[in-house]
């Protein structure tokens, strides 16, 4: 039998699709969108903040492994039209760069 992580990373991995910045910029216009560090893998933070793992999440806050996109990344995003991996954990939109690796 199949524990909950696994069925919620099995539905988040599935809901995970790569983007072009220049799609999530509404997103980031409402504050929506959370830049997720190449050293972390964007699956396991996103079933951190599904499951309300508050501590994990502080824990990640603190070390700036996970921001709110600032302006200078969407800038940069914007120049480029940077191709991102994206998936959805309502509110949020989590985002790490293609290619991006700590």
């Amino acid at each position: 039998m199949r524990s909950e992580n696994d069925e919620l990373r099995t539905k988040l991995n599935n809901e995970t699709a790569r983007v072009r910045w220049h799609e999530l910029q509404r997103h980031f216009a409402m504050g929506a969108v959370v830049t997720v560090d190449a050293s972390e893998d964007l699956i396991e933070v996103a079933i951190s903040m599904a499951s309300d793992d508050t501590a994990r999440i502080e824990h990640l806050l603190r070390d700036d492994r996970i921001r709110r996109t600032n302006a200078d990344e969407a800038n940069e995003w914007t120049r480029v039209d940077q191709e991102l991996w994206c998936v959805v954990v309502a509110p949020w939109v989590l985002v790490q760069a293609v290619g991006a690796r700590a």
